[in-house]
């Protein structure tokens, strides 16, 4: 059923919409395609891989997936992990640790921990897809040129300069420059395609543009670049896994890239459906059956070694754009990647590897969010050293380093705020007044500081406690006060508080209700009575 219209069965939604779903898989399809091949690449892995990624995310996914207008497939926020994956376990792991993570969602579908994977700080989730950028950035830029990634994120940024040396001054024999003009000819086209494509022709995506544009340059002026190589036969290409890979699946290493291939995968597209459900008014999405459907997904990739998948920003804000009304447009999506796969082989290897990685790049720069980073800067600057400790945690060390280094200072800061209080104290000497104002939440944690600054107050002097700006105080606070004004009355000084006012903000309903029949007046303190002397301040569950 959608937001807007009288209830309907999913199937006949799709009778209704079938025409808007078909053009919007086309779009998604010419979307997906170069991206399946480009992500394989930057993964180590042969484009066909990729390319069975995308056919499964799409039929197979797009079936069962929670989030009907989410699109899944090989993802530019998995690249790295499967570069790593490739470079120092092999290929053939790739599906043992793909089918592991799948394995882990299937199980965290069914155990109902949809939502718990989106209880995560936006600040280490945008500096993880930050970082995660700059990384896809770095490799790809050498990738644009023909050449290849350097042995890690930090080394391929840091020799970006010698890169573009080799574009502008190749040496004789070498291709570099000749990529290079592929590679810039293909960003230009998106940046070109992005900023002047007629209304018309709206729906028709960039990167196809790029690629077309990329392609057609290296073949006009007879380019001797790095071309794509898909088999005639797909099956050829299957990557399942051996006795020995499956072996080596149960140690201790490589179940724990399962597990990290499980949570970024998993957070990323929950963070996907999240954003796609901002961008339409149809169901929602129902986070438990999405991550069950990516688990099941994820273990048919593994079982045939293909890529691990997820949701995917730009194919399915794409398909919203486009049109796309239910499943149908996912679907059909991964019908024609498989029939051009099937039948058009040869029309692939024309595609200069320049331009899908110029496409990377452009990517990974996408990535991080200036516009992002601003909003995360209207929150504090706790949340921005937040957001950059994560990214520098990636770029510095690796994925699963930066992103534990992010979730440590983003619980350490919820720690601090719901332990910390802050005590302003203004004495007037002449009105023989003292003020006390409390900011943040009076936690036991927070007795020795509350205590240091009440024993500088004269004795005799009427204090005042302002406690509007608490956020939340505790029992143990409560009780401090209470004994610290029975001390204080006994020197001949008074205590003023707002007992009510905090009665109001953190009793139960109840508690309120019995409140307002209750004719005890404005003001009233633990030395009023015994009715006044025992509010109850606990927040309602």
């Amino acid at each position: 059923m959608t937001a807007t219209t009288a209830p309907l069965g999913e199937f006949e939604t799709m009778k209704k919409s079938w025409p808007q779903d078909l053009l919007a898989s086309v779009v998604v399809f010419l979307v997906a395609l170069p991206l399946c091949l480009g992500v394989a690449i930057a993964s180590g892995a042969p484009p066909a891989l990729g390319l069975i990624t995308g056919i499964i995310g799409g039929i197979v996914v797009g079936s069962l997936a929670g989030s009907p207008l989410q699109v899944s497939g090989p993802a530019a926020g998995l690249a790295v992990l499967c570069y790593q994956l490739v470079d120092e376990h092999g290929l053939i792991m790739m599906g043992v640790v793909g089918f592991i993570a799948g394995a882990l969602q299937l199980v965290a579908g069914v155990a109902r921990l949809g939502q718990w994977f989106r209880a995560i700080s936006p600040s280490v989730i945008h500096g993880m897809l930050a970082g995660i950028g700059v990384l896809i950035l770095g490799s790809q830029f050498h990738v644009m040129i023909d050449d290849s990634p350097r042995g890690s994120g930090l080394e391929n940024l840091l020799s970006i300069p010698e890169a573009i040396y080799k574009a502008v001054f190749p040496m004789a024999m070498d291709s570099h420059h000749l990529a290079a003009i592929v590679g810039v000819s293909t960003i230009a086209a998106i940046l070109i395609w992005n900023q002047f494509k007629p209304k018309s022709l709206a729906v028709v995506p960039a990167p196809l543009i790029a690629v077309i544009v990329g392609t057609l340059v290296a073949l006009f002026a007879g380019f001797d670049i790095n071309r794509v190589t898909v088999p005639d036969n797909i099956v050829a290409s299957l990557n399942i896994p051996t006795m020995e890979a499956l072996q080596r699946g149960l140690s201790m290493d490589i179940i724990l890239l399962g597990v990290v291939f499980a949570f970024v995968a998993s957070a990323e597209t929950l963070l996907c459906a999240t954003a796609v459900d901002q961008m339409h008014t149809g169901p929602r999405t129902k986070y438990d059956k999405e991550l069950r459907a990516q688990g099941i997904g994820n273990m048919l990739c593994g079982t045939v070694g293909a890529l691990p998948m997820t949701g995917v920003i730009v194919r399915s804000s794409a398909n919203v754009q486009a049109g796309g009304k239910s499943r149908l447009s996912a679907i059909m999506h991964g019908v024609w990647i498989l029939g051009t796969v099937a039948a058009l082989p040869w029309l692939l290897a024309y595609i200069p590897t320049s331009a899908l990685a110029a496409i990377l790049v452009y990517t990974g720069y996408k990535l991080v969010n200036i516009a992002q980073i601003k909003k995360i800067a209207t929150y504090g600057k706790v949340e921005l050293v937040i957001y950059f400790a994560t990214l520098g945690g990636i770029v510095v060390f690796d994925l699963l380093t930066g992103v534990i280094i992010g979730f440590v200072l983003a619980t350490a800061k919820v720690v601090y705020t719901f332990t910390h209080v802050r005590v302003d104290l203004e004495d007037d000497e002449m009105a023989n007044r003292t003020d006390v104002f409390l900011h943040g939440s009076a936690t036991f944690f927070s007795i020795p500081r509350l205590a240091s600054v009440l024993e500088t107050v004269k004795s005799g002097r009427e204090v005042h406690v302002h406690v509007e700006h608490l956020d939340h105080i505790d029992h143990a606070c409560l009780d401090m006060l209470g004994a610290w004004e029975k001390q204080h009355n006994a020197t001949g000084g008074t205590m003023v508080m707002e007992w009510k006012d905090l009665r109001d903000r953190y009793a139960s309903p109840y508690q309120k209700m019995q409140d307002a029949t209750d004719n005890n007046g404005g003001h009233d303190g633990p030395g009023d009575g015994p009715k006044k002397a025992q509010p109850v301040l606990e927040p309602a569950a």
